[in-house]
């Protein structure tokens, strides 16, 4: 077997790990659903590498207001990788304490929102703590792990606690430890990481049936759609629409910050 070969066997697996799962998504997307219906947020945040599922939720083609993407350059911004904005700085805030409050500190969330949360290991320090904040007040949290990765972790929150701890709903990316997937000959660490995929899964499975529940109900989403499939004035309302009623929702949550 070629290592891309093994990669994408290994991928496969990923695919059976997020299928097993169906019923926690089903009540991921229940939680999610109702939050949007009630002209609520779903808030989603990820640091590090996990901002990728932030993005790939929303906003991005099929994709549809109701979700808040919380991303913090500071802790994501990996092009420069050294120097000014580089990665040792952000691996650093990572790992700071309260800078989750801090990040909270702007919105004025409201006790039926819900939080989506994406961390790999699960046991840096701003996701575990963003979760913990988002319980404090209220809101219901799912989160998103590699389970064997988080279990083989050391957490750096001040209690030792995990992401999966102040979560009411736990997904599980398949990601082995270490995340890597394929082993190469003569080389000493393993490449080529599989969280991404599982994460992405998990991601667009969710949105997939939160779409169907929105639509049942009634309020079918205003989805990003290409020019290619619906024309370019179709697409070009849509996605007016859709950022439009983004901001609408989204403005609700600035009026009474400090009140």
């Amino acid at each position: 077997m070629t290592p891309a070969e093994d990669y994408l066997t290994k991928s496969a697996g990923l695919v059976a790990c997020v299928v097993d799962q169906l019923p926690a998504i089903q009540m991921a997307a229940e939680l999610f659903a109702a939050t949007i219906l009630r002209g609520q947020m779903v808030h989603v945040f990820g640091s590090g590498h996990s901002r990728i599922m932030v993005e790939e939720m929303w906003p991005r083609y099929g994709s549809f207001p109701g979700f808040n993407p919380i991303v913090e350059l500071s802790l994501s911004f990996h092009n420069l990788v050294v120097g000014a904005n580089g990665q040792r700085q952000a691996m650093f805030l990572e790992n700071v304490s309260g800078l989750a409050e801090r990040i909270l500190r702007n919105f004025d969330l409201k006790g039926r929102d819900s939080a989506l949360i994406i961390s790999s290991s699960g046991c840096n320090v701003v996701p575990v703590e963003m979760a913990e904040e988002f319980q404090r007040r209220g809101v219901k949290v799912v989160a998103i792990i590699s389970k064997a990765h988080s279990l083989a972790s050391t957490s750096r929150h001040r209690d030792g606690k995990k992401l999966q701890d102040f979560a009411d709903i736990v997904l599980d990316t398949g990601a082995p430890v270490g995340d890597a997937m394929v082993t190469i000959e003569g080389l000493e660490t393993p490449v080529a990481p599989g969280s991404t995929v599982g994460g992405c899964l998990l991601v667009n499975a969710i949105k997939a049936e939160v779409a169907a529940r929105l639509t049942s109900a009634g309020h079918p989403p205003k989805v990003l759609t290409a020019g290619a499939l619906v024309g370019p004035a179709k697409a070009t309302a849509l996605f007016e629409a859709a950022y439009d009623e983004h901001a609408r929702r989204l403005a609700g949550y600035y009026a009474n910050i400090g009140g």
